[in-house]
């Protein structure tokens, strides 16, 4: 939609590389778009943003699809909640998001909690999703506590707790690149890789909404991630990963009725940023 008001302002001094604006469940959502034709609708997660998909997103343009990647709930410059989103606001952000942008349907690729929301939009709406694709998240009904996953997941606890983003925020976002080593402990990126969730961060609000996710999540899966999956998934397991593994993504089968993929790529839980022409031909031979 076009930004026009209040909206264009927002845009005008945005985070960089902002094409448009869409009203969806009730928010405003900022979002990056290229290319068209049908819609690819790109779920970033914690801690990260749209930009995230920068190097997939005009590959995906150039195969003749609509790229587009959303600032999440409460992630600059896409409005700020009045309250903390449960796991079903956020599968039913997805599904708005794909009505809100004219289409009847989408390929749904999310990261992280992007793929929980992608998860759960499968689960209430397959008749949106035409195709379900997931980064280092197994179906979150599925997984099963071990130690390493309860050390590797500690930030589920600490995160709620008051003053978690605050923390977060101290010496200049200094706990920023240190989850990343953390969750991908084998990418040695430059320090410049964190200069759009700094950028993000920084605005009033936004730091505290992306903790509010942590803040409303419940250890009971929510209904839509009760659902068995219909539509064709493939889900991407990261090699280098420290928490999931490969015993994870095949636990999480029993969620899924028909097409159901694992593909090993190499890297962590961010996959997609540490070796992205690698991943990249591997998702867009699934599209």
């Amino acid at each position: 939609m076009a930004a026009s008001g209040d909206v264009a302002g927002v845009l005008s001094t945005g985070v960089a590389g902002t094409t448009g604006f869409a009203e969806a469940n009730g928010l405003t959502f900022a979002y990056i778009e290229e290319g068209s034709g049908p819609l690819v609708l790109l779920l970033h997660g914690f801690p990260d943003t749209a930009h995230t998909w920068d190097d997939l997103r005009p590959r995906i343009a150039d195969r003749g699809y609509r790229a587009v990647s959303p600032f999440m709930r409460g992630y600059h410059p896409t409005a700020v909640p009045g309250a903390d989103p449960s796991q079903e606001t956020l599968a039913r952000d997805a599904l708005a998001l794909i009505a809100a942008l004219g289409a009847a349907d989408a390929v749904v690729i999310g990261h992280d909690w992007g793929a929980a929301a992608a998860y759960g939009a499968a689960g209430l709406g397959p008749e949106r999703v035409s195709k379900l694709i997931t980064l280092a998240i197994p179906h979150p009904a599925t997984l099963l506590p071990s130690p390493r996953k309860l050390w590797g997941a500690r930030h589920f606890v600490t995160y709620k707790l008051p003053g978690a983003a605050e923390r977060f925020a101290r010496n200049d976002f200094e706990a920023l690149p240190a989850i990343y080593r953390r969750w991908s402990p084998t990418w040695h990126p430059p320090a410049s890789e964190f200069d759009a969730v700094r950028e993000c961060f920084a605005s009033p609000g936004s730091l505290d909404a992306a903790f509010g996710y942590y803040r409303k999540l419940s250890p009971l899966p929510s209904a839509s991630l009760k659902a068995t999956i219909t539509v064709p998934t493939v889900v991407f397991a990261g090699l280098d990963d420290p928490v999931a593994g490969l015993a994870d993504y095949r636990r999480a089968a029993r969620k899924f009725k028909g097409e159901y993929l694992i593909e090993e790529v190499p890297g962590g839980h961010f996959m997609h940023r540490e070796h992205p022409d690698v991943f990249a031909e591997r998702v867009l031979s699934h599209l």
